[in-house]
């Protein structure tokens, strides 16, 4: 993506930073994804404890939440870095742009999209196939493309239990929801629902079987403990710190464990990512720093204190490449 020149947008922000180029604050302001708001916090705490400078501050908003945020402007009142269980979209960097910010990316790893239950329910076994015939919006019979009339799990299959679908998951804003219809509803999209309408691939239904459970998975764990028939979607990292509590379920015979998400044979899995305002490095203290941090061996390498938290670590010259990104404030690129 070639460089801009500055809107009036961008001015009106940069004005914000004053005579000394500099923000009021001094403590890093950090937003985003509920999904690597544990591998942030973590670094932030780190990061603040080495006492150079203050413990930034992180938000859970939701990956989208967090983007559009980061996205509006430059200045005192914006975020300083967003957290992202997915990759920025091209309409979320023209919005960037057009609002006098420039996005650094920072990938910093791996993590798996899992279907879990509560520990004392039963195992669940499911193929990609029959995720997408539970939860879709429409589904084929006959030929003929209908609305989802599956009530219970054993409506899709047989094999299946024969208990109500009830799937708590993340809400529109977040990045897990985003990669878990390009992962498996979209991807997996019966051939008479892509031909009538593409788009029609990413609808899950909305009749109760899906519910949306918003941004704090914690909640999730309360209501699968108390709902033994109900599986939760979130990320592989949460099920990891909730493991007394919780099960994860089989997906096309592979079970969500780091080994199988590190080698790329569990199905569901994703790129995690932070993105740095570079219009705020050198205007609040530590920005880059905290980068470094982040994406140091001792945090996010194989031995890494984030691995212990379940972040899946990049392989060594993708970590070096992030370090370096860090650095050299390179400027995403769009996918186009």
């Amino acid at each position: 993506m070639k460089s801009a020149l500055l809107t009036g947008a961008a001015v009106l922000a940069l004005m914000s930073f004053g005579a000394t180029g500099a923000l009021a604050r001094d403590q890093i302001q950090i937003v985003g994804s509920s999904t690597v708001f544990p591998f942030s916090t973590a670094v932030a705490e780190r990061f603040g404890q080495a006492g150079s400078f203050p413990t930034p501050v992180v938000e859970s908003t939701g990956t989208g939440g967090g983007l559009k945020l980061f996205c509006e402007s430059a200045g005192e009142q914006s975020p300083d870095i967003t957290n992202a269980s997915r990759k920025i979209k091209d309409s979320e960097i023209d919005t960037c742009v057009a609002n006098g910010v420039t996005p650094v990316e920072i990938k910093i790893g791996f993590d798996g999209i899992v279907l879990a239950n509560a520990t004392a329910a039963p195992a669940f076994a499911v193929t990609l196939d029959q995720i997408v015939a539970a939860l879709a919006k429409d589904i084929v019979v006959d030929g003929k493309v209908v609305p989802n009339t599956h009530v219970n799990w054993s409506d899709v299959d047989p094999s299946l239990p024969n208990e109500k679908i009830e799937v708590l998951g993340p809400p529109p804003t977040s990045g897990t929801r985003d990669a878990f219809v390009e992962l498996v509803m979209a991807a997996h999209c019966p051939a008479e629902i892509k031909a009538a309408d593409e788009k029609a691939c990413a609808a899950i239904r909305e009749d109760g079987a899906y519910v949306d459970s918003g941004e704090n998975d914690n909640l999730i764990v309360q209501k699968l403990e108390t709902n033994a028939a109900a599986v939760g979607i979130f990320g592989y990292s949460f099920l990891d710190q909730n493991s007394d509590k919780l099960k994860g379920a089989s997906v096309d015979g592979v079970m969500p464990t780091f080994e199988n998400i590190a080698n790329a044979s569990y199905p569901v899995s994703r790129s995690l990512y932070f993105y740095i305002k570079k219009e705020h490095v050198g205007a609040v203290k530590g920005i880059q720093e905290y980068a470094a941090e982040f994406t140091s061996d001792a945090a996010a390498g194989v031995d890494g204190y984030l691995a212990d938290k379940g972040l899946i670590p990049l392989p060594e010259a993708d970590l070096v490449a992030a370090r370096q990104a860090a650095i050299d404030l390179t400027l995403v690129a769009k996918s186009k």
